[in-house]
């Protein structure tokens, strides 16, 4: 998920793709307006400070021979693929201890988790940090691979979903050090930043234009039961399970980067998040998530109920002021949570359709 600042401190030319044939019906595919691996908006190794520059280049064993910037990402901090003069590359994160604290305090704890992480788990390692002239930079292994592209081919999305039951696995029974970091609580996280549909039915927040005419009372009480289920669920969950966080390395295999969110909470809600997009994709996502291992003794209403909270989450966040992370987050979350509305509303079997003005399909 796209973290923000909280209920504090927030407001409460389409490309064409082919239609796909759903249980005798015909539904078109979705993509978001901006592709997942375009939507950064970091500045680049020149826009860096001098002494950072230098400082990165001491540890690199010399200037970058290479400089790859990552394309996709919400935030506004340094990220890039530097290969050094003996061609060893790492991923770089950057970001000034000014201006940019936020940005710190998450590489560092990405940081953390990722030392404490179960062994042979397809993740990146941390290398070094450094902090110089008032910018901090953590440095991990660079993974040779891609952002899965859309609309997902199915191999790859198998990829993806194998790769995430092994995390899952993994983390059900998570190393005591990792448990220790005082990781938040999905439960906790959804009461203050994720669960909206009361806010907008108590008239806290306006309804968000792409809800107009959902049932609001049936979201309201779906949502609602997150945070007992959250709570009753051990283990921990990713907490930002999208596709611009997977890469595709040569061989196949899906690699699960950006550690920041890791909290305390059941598997099947990161893999409701990520199948968002093999639902707009025209891929039998129902079918992909009640398979999936990650889903075992879950609820039967779990798809349902984190679907509710994501439409919230994402259409009133969409909704809200001018933020400072990337240009494109807003239209992102408005389409991520058209996808997980209009998913909802068939699973339910709604008449509620999607009002105009609204993301169209593509």
């Amino acid at each position: 998920m796209v973290r923000q600042s909280g209920r504090a401190h927030r407001r409460r030319g389409p490309h064409r793709a082919p239609s796909v044939r759903q249980h005798g019906a015909v539904r078109a595919i979705s993509l978001p307006p901006v592709a997942y691996g375009a939507t950064a908006e970091r500045p680049g190794w020149v826009d860096l400070p001098p002494g950072l520059r230098d400082a990165l280049a001491a540890r690199l064993g010399g200037p970058p021979a290479a400089v790859r910037v990552a394309g996709g990402g919400f935030t506004r901090g340094f990220a890039a693929v530097l290969t050094g003069p003996g061609g060893d590359p790492v991923f770089v994160k950057a970001a000034a201890l000014d201006g940019q604290r936020h940005l710190v305090d998450w590489y560092a704890h990405e940081a953390a988790v990722l030392a404490r992480l179960p062994a042979g788990l397809p993740v990146p390692r941390p290398r070094w940090a450094l902090t110089a002239v008032g910018w901090y930079a953590l440095a991990l292994d660079a993974i040779d691979g891609r952002v899965p592209r859309l609309p997902w081919d199915p191999a790859e999305l198998d990829a993806a979903l194998t790769t995430y039951a092994e995390v899952a696995a993994a983390l059900a029974d998570p190393p005591g050090d990792l448990a220790a970091l005082g990781l938040p609580r999905l439960a906790d996280l959804a009461r203050e930043d994720i669960l909206w549909w009361g806010e907008v039915a108590a008239g806290r927040e306006p309804l968000p234009a792409p809800a107009a005419g959902a049932p609001l009372a049936e979201l309201v009480a779906l949502e609602s039961r997150l945070p007992g289920y959250a709570d009753a669920a051990p283990g921990l969950a990713h907490g930002d399970l999208r596709v611009d966080n997977l890469l595709l390395d040569p061989a196949g295999r899906a690699w699960l980067c950006d550690w920041t969110w890791l909290c305390h909470g059941p598997a099947w809600f990161d893999l409701a998040g990520l199948l968002l997009t093999a639902y707009a994709s025209g891929l039998a996502a129902d079918a992909a998530f009640a398979r999936h291992p990650a889903v075992a003794g879950a609820p039967e209403d779990a798809l349902d109920v984190t679907l509710a909270a994501l439409a919230g989450y994402h259409l009133t966040g969409a909704a809200a002021g001018p933020s400072t992370m990337s240009a494109h987050l807003r239209a992102h979350r408005r389409w991520s949570g058209e996808q997980a509305l209009t998913w909802l509303a068939e699973r339910q079997g709604w008449s509620w359709a999607r009002p105009a003005g609204s993301t169209p399909a593509r």
